[in-house]
């Protein structure tokens, strides 16, 4: 892939998101689309994070990094500071590797 087609892929982008703005404009947006619209990050991250522990490459599996995501859930359901998420959910995975 080359620069230049990374770099148009950017600025079509960054229109596309400008012509929106100015055809909405000053309009208000259905509430129900409002709402959908704030749930659309937080799916994205689910799915990349889903398609990230259990697959490698065109093979989908379960290894070390499905019980640093579930010790990392556990912590974040449990309200634990963030860097003690990211800590055992490293943590996690990296002892299992290891013995693994």
């Amino acid at each position: 892939m080359s620069w230049g087609f990374v770099l148009a892929l950017g600025a079509a982008a960054y229109f596309i998101k400008l012509f929106g703005t100015v055809i909405i404009g000053q309009r208000e947006m259905p509430l129900a689309l409002q709402r959908c619209l704030f749930l659309i990050p937080a799916a994205l991250l689910a799915g990349l994070i889903t398609k990230d522990t259990f697959t490698t490459g065109h093979h989908i599996g379960v290894d070390a990094r499905a019980a640093g995501l579930a010790v990392a859930v556990l912590a974040t359901w449990r309200k634990a500071p963030f860097w003690l998420v990211i800590l055992g959910g490293v943590g996690t995975t990296a002892i299992i590797r290891l013995f693994v």
